[in-house]
């Protein structure tokens, strides 16, 4: 199964993600991971990467997808893999097709997990990685609805879009998910 996981910052992402994959058996794959990696190895793509992730800002489409591309041809992916963090705009997800289209496989399902911009704030300031600051948060919520909000109306009409509520206790939501799939 070939899903991404949406939601703003502190929604819950990567806690589902990760048990979902644990249940289906296939990998979770972080985009902020997969470019706090290459930032770190210090690669091409990660030097690009870096001024944009350190401003919280989203990472330009043709870096994001040559990293994304780098991860799904792992074997490791062949029996599928969730995405996290990726796509966040409704172009990403168009590219993310075609980049699927190109290595013979589709997207099954993309997961929403809708929470409320206080909750957000909330728990992205409890976690503790170097890049949750308040300014951080704040300006990546402001591109979340600006950009990932509209990506609803490119899963929507192609069926492809399960509305999970996730503002509810994280063994719920799991529930609901697994439930809609």
């Amino acid at each position: 199964m070939r899903l991404v996981i949406l939601g703003g910052p502190g929604s819950g992402k990567g806690t589902q993600g990760k048990q979902l994959c644990n249940k289906l058996g296939i990998p979770w794959i972080s985009t902020g991971d997969i470019f706090r990696a290459a930032i770190a190895q210090n690669s091409e793509l990660g030097v690009k990467s870096a001024p944009y992730v350190e401003r919280g800002e989203l990472v330009p489409d043709a870096i994001a997808i040559e990293l994304i591309r780098e991860r799904l041809v792992q074997p490791d992916t062949a029996n599928g893999w969730l995405l996290d963090g990726y796509p966040r705009t409704a172009f990403q997800a168009e590219e993310l097709d075609f980049l699927l289209d190109d290595l013979r496989g589709r997207l099954n399902w993309a997961i929403w997990l809708d929470v409320p911009e206080p909750v957000l704030i909330d728990r992205s300031l409890g976690r503790s990685r170097s890049d949750d600051r308040l300014d951080i948060i704040r300006r990546r919520i402001e591109l979340f609805h600006e950009r990932t909000i509209p990506m609803m109306d490119y899963y929507e009409p192609r069926e492809k879009l399960l509305r999970i509520n996730g503002n509810q206790p994280p063994e719920a939501v799991q529930q609901d998910i697994l439930a809609a799939l």
